[in-house]
């Protein structure tokens, strides 16, 4: 190798370096912005949430149960805006989760080709669709059919309050069928990660396809479908427009049939006409439903290291 070709090479991997280093530095900045803004929120929000719970008190606001900001003796009770949204989003996973993942079984295992392309696009046609529209379906559809429901149930009961439809059951089922685009779609890639050898060790131990679906796959997928749920979780907690069209919007204790007001939805429904101490007690709520999303990303993360080990 003449001197020639070793300057060439040598200026190529010059090259090569820098142009490393470069990305290496692109890289670097953009995690960097991510962790600014992580930080830069969080600060925000213990500047602006804090000075109400002061200024309130702790007890007064996160464990009593009125909210009256605007009465002459005003009241900033948030207990049951906390349960309400705790026990929607509690109960939205429950039903929603579990069809969420059958179906991402049914999409990545059992569907022929022919029922995957039909089916697919419904689905990412379902994670397209604006918010305030699911606000609307619900208000239309799901409230009237509920409606009946209460009529039915409590037609002889004088002192029951009908919210004609609008309540916490409805919001349940909206805020269910919201989260199954992320659920389906977040699993079903999980789902397609499993080796095939896997399915084919299983099978040729004289295993069923269920079995090796319910024994082998979802299992080995645990990981990708538990991120799944932790993306419906924040889906279903941060959902605002829709659940303010169908959940009622009063302040009560969250019953199925009671007209309820959630975290996000006392925070929109009030925030343009309110001022000084009341003002500061949305932000408050602001400060709760942050807190809140960053225990269960904690807790979840846990219990994934834990699965892990």
């Amino acid at each position: 190798m003449d001197t020639k070709q070793q300057e060439s090479i040598f200026s190529k991997n010059k090259n090569n370096s820098t142009l490393e280093i470069t990305m290496q530095a692109i890289f670097f900045i953009c995690s960097l912005a991510a962790v600014i803004a992580v930080f830069a929120i969080t600060i925000y929000m213990l500047i602006s949430g804090t000075p109400a719970l002061f200024k309130i008190g702790i007890k007064d606001m996160l464990f009593n149960s009125v909210w009256k900001p605007t009465a002459e003796v005003p009241s900033f009770g948030i207990a049951y805006i906390i349960l309400t949204s705790i026990m929607g989003t509690f109960a939205s996973i429950i039903i929603g989760v579990p069809i969420g993942v059958l179906t991402a079984v049914y999409l990545s295992d059992i569907a022929g080709k022919k029922t995957y392309k039909f089916i697919k696009p419904c689905i990412e046609l379902l994670a397209g669709i604006p918010s305030i529209i699911y606000g609307l379906f619900g208000l239309l559809i799901i409230n009237p059919i509920i409606y009946k429901l209460e009529l039915y149930l409590f037609k002889n009961d004088p002192n029951h309050q009908f919210t004609g439809g609008a309540n916490l059951l409805a919001a349940i089922l909206v805020l269910a069928i919201m989260i199954l685009p992320t659920v389906i779609n977040v699993s079903e890639t999980a789902l397609k990660a499993v080796p095939v050898s896997l399915k084919q060790a299983s099978l040729a131990l004289g295993a069923t396809y269920i079995q090796t679906i319910f024994k082998v796959c979802i299992p080995v997928a645990k990981s990708g479908i538990i991120t799944a749920i932790v993306l419906g979780i924040g889906r279903a907690i941060g959902e605002a427009m829709a659940i303010v069209l169908v959940s009622g919007n009063s302040v009560n204790l969250p019953l199925p049939f009671n007209s309820v007001r959630f975290l996000t939805t006392g925070i929109v429904s009030e925030m343009s006409y309110s001022s000084g101490l009341h003002r500061e007690a949305l932000f408050t709520i602001g400060l709760v439903l942050f807190v809140f999303i960053m225990i269960i990303n904690i807790v979840i993360s846990r219990i994934l290291k834990k699965g892990d080990k």
